[in-house]
Protein backbone atom coordinates (compact mmCIF):
# COMPACT_ATOMS: atom_id res chain seq x y z
CA UNK A 1 0.00 0.00 0.00
CA UNK A 2 1.33 3.22 -1.00
CA UNK A 3 1.84 6.23 1.74
CA UNK A 4 -1.21 7.91 0.01
CA UNK A 5 -3.42 5.14 0.41
CA UNK A 6 -2.26 4.62 4.19
CA UNK A 7 -2.40 7.70 5.46
CA UNK A 8 -6.37 7.90 4.17
CA UNK A 9 -6.95 4.39 5.96
CA UNK A 10 -5.53 5.97 8.77
CA UNK A 11 -7.48 8.34 8.53
CA UNK A 12 -10.72 6.85 8.14
CA UNK A 13 -10.09 4.21 10.62
CA UNK A 14 -9.70 6.90 13.23
CA UNK A 15 -12.20 9.09 12.22
CA UNK A 16 -14.64 6.22 12.67
CA UNK A 17 -13.38 5.32 16.12
CA UNK A 18 -13.62 9.02 17.38
CA UNK A 19 -17.29 8.66 16.21
CA UNK A 20 -18.29 5.52 17.95
CA UNK A 21 -16.62 7.08 21.10
CA UNK A 22 -18.23 9.90 21.20
CA UNK A 23 -21.54 8.04 20.98
CA UNK A 24 -20.25 5.75 23.89
CA UNK A 25 -19.47 9.15 25.66
CA UNK A 26 -22.68 10.80 24.88
CA UNK A 27 -23.93 7.85 27.44
CA UNK A 28 -21.03 7.20 29.55
CA UNK A 29 -19.92 10.58 30.29
CA UNK A 30 -17.77 9.85 33.60
CA UNK A 31 -15.93 6.70 31.75
CA UNK A 32 -12.55 7.82 32.17
CA UNK A 33 -10.59 4.71 30.06
CA UNK A 34 -13.14 5.83 26.66
CA UNK A 35 -12.27 9.57 27.35
CA UNK A 36 -8.71 8.49 26.96
CA UNK A 37 -9.17 6.42 24.15
CA UNK A 38 -11.12 9.33 22.46
CA UNK A 39 -8.05 11.78 23.00
CA UNK A 40 -6.28 9.05 22.18
CA UNK A 41 -7.72 8.16 19.02
CA UNK A 42 -7.86 12.28 18.38
CA UNK A 43 -4.22 12.69 18.63
CA UNK A 44 -3.67 10.00 15.86
CA UNK A 45 -6.71 11.77 13.38
CA UNK A 46 -5.08 15.36 13.95
CA UNK A 47 -2.03 13.90 13.04
CA UNK A 48 -2.48 11.71 9.89
CA UNK A 49 -4.66 14.89 8.86
CA UNK A 50 -1.67 16.91 8.85
CA UNK A 51 0.92 15.18 7.43
CA UNK A 52 -1.76 13.85 4.28
CA UNK A 53 -2.50 17.91 4.30
CA UNK A 54 1.25 18.23 4.10
CA UNK A 55 1.88 15.80 1.31
CA UNK A 56 -1.13 15.46 -0.33
CA UNK A 57 -3.04 18.68 0.15
CA UNK A 58 -6.09 19.63 2.50
CA UNK A 59 -8.95 17.30 2.87
CA UNK A 60 -11.31 19.57 5.32
CA UNK A 61 -10.91 23.70 5.23
CA UNK A 62 -9.34 23.64 8.63
CA UNK A 63 -6.16 21.78 7.45
CA UNK A 64 -5.73 23.96 4.13
CA UNK A 65 -3.23 26.72 4.45
CA UNK A 66 -4.48 30.24 3.76
CA UNK A 67 -2.40 33.31 2.54
CA UNK A 68 -3.94 36.63 3.62
CA UNK A 69 -4.53 38.51 0.76
CA UNK A 70 -5.56 35.28 -1.84
CA UNK A 71 -8.13 32.21 -1.10
CA UNK A 72 -6.32 29.04 -2.46
CA UNK A 73 -8.27 26.71 -1.39
CA UNK A 74 -9.57 25.61 -4.38
CA UNK A 75 -5.70 25.74 -6.25
CA UNK A 76 -5.20 22.80 -3.72
CA UNK A 77 -5.38 19.18 -4.98
CA UNK A 78 -8.30 17.58 -4.67
CA UNK A 79 -8.88 14.64 -2.65
CA UNK A 80 -9.41 12.24 -5.60
CA UNK A 81 -6.54 13.82 -7.69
Amino acid sequence: MNEKCHLMQVIYETGFALDDAALYLDTHPCDLVAIEYFQEHMRLYNEAMKEYAKSYGPLTLIHAHHCDTYWDWVNQPWPWQ
